[in-house]
C-alpha cells in the first residue's frame, strides 16, 4: 500500500537524467513553442491569434490600473504565458509539470509580490500603510486590527503559491486514480471500466480549464496587489 502512495507522487518528483535536474530545462521549453512574430506585414493565422489573445488579456488586466502601473505589463503577460504553457504541458503523459512545486511558485509569487509592497511604499507611503487601519476603526480596536491586517498582508504571498500548487496536484492525482482504476477494472468489469474511462476523459476536460483558470487568477491576483500600490 505504501509503495502504491508513493508511486502516485513520484510524478511530482524534479526529474533528473544522470544526476542532473531538468527543472532549468522544463522552464526553458515553452518559449521554444511559440512561434516568433515577423517584421512582415502579414503574419500567418497562428501568429495572428497569438498575438490577438496577448492583446485581449494585456487589456483586460490593465484597464483598471493606472498608467504608472502599465509598465508591468510585459513581465505579467508573459508570466500568464509561461505559466499557462506549464500548465497545459504538465497534462501530456509522460512530462513534468514545474508548477506543482511549491517552491517554484513561492519564488515566482514571493518576489512579485514584495515589488507590489515596495513600489507602494516607495510612492504613496501613507496610502499604503493606510491599508493597515480601515477608517472609522473604534480606538481600542486599533492595535488588533493592525495585527490582522498586517498578518493578512503577509499571507498572501503564501496564499497565491499554494493555491496554485494544491490545485494542480489534485487534479494530476485525481487523474492519476481514475486511469489506475479504470485499467484494473478492464478485465474484471468492462462496463464499469468504460464508464471509468468516460470519468476520465471529463476530468481531463476539466484539467484544461483548471490550468487555464489558475495561471489567470495568479496573474490577476498580483495585478490587484500593483492596482492597490500604484
Amino acid at each position: 500500500m505504501l509503495a502504491m502512495v508513493l508511486s502516485f507522487f513520484d510524478q511530482f518528483m524534479s526529474p533528473t537524467y544522470m544526476g542532473v535536474p531538468l527543472m532549468a530545462l522544463a522552464l526553458v521549453l515553452p518559449w521554444i513553442l511559440y512561434p516568433t512574430p515577423s517584421s512582415r506585414w502579414l503574419d500567418n493565422r497562428l501568429i495572428t491569434l497569438q498575438s490577438w489573445g496577448i492583446f485581449q488579456f494585456t487589456r483586460q488586466i490593465f484597464m483598471p490600473i493606472n498608467p504608472e502601473g502599465h509598465k508591468w505589463a510585459l513581465m505579467l503577460t508573459s508570466l500568464m504565458v509561461f505559466l499557462l504553457s506549464l500548465n497545459m504541458l504538465g497534462l501530456l503523459p509522460y512530462t513534468f509539470t514545474p508548477t506543482t512545486q511549491l517552491s517554484l511558485n513561492m519564488g515566482i509569487a514571493v518576489v512579485l509580490w514584495l515589488a507590489t509592497v515596495l513600489i507602494g511604499l516607495r510612492n504613496q507611503p501613507t496610502h499604503a500603510l493606510g491599508h493597515l487601519l480601515p477608517e472609522g476603526t473604534p480606538t481600542p480596536l486599533i492595535p488588533i486590527l493592525i495585527i490582522i491586517e498586517t498578518i493578512s498582508l503577509f499571507i498572501r504571498p503564501l496564499a497565491l503559491g499554494v493555491r496554485l500548487t494544491a490545485n494542480l496536484t489534485a487534479g494530476h492525482l485525481l487523474i492519476q486514480l481514475i486511469a489506475t482504476a479504470a485499467f484494473v477494472l478492464g478485465p474484471l468489469m468492462p462496463v464499469v471500466s468504460l464508464l471509468t474511462m468516460i470519468l476520465l476523459f471529463l476530468l481531463t476536460l476539466l484539467e484544461v480549464a483548471v490550468a487555464m483558470i489558475q495561471a489567470y487568477v495568479f496573474v490577476l491576483l498580483i495585478s490587484l496587489y500593483l492596482q492597490e500600490n500604484v
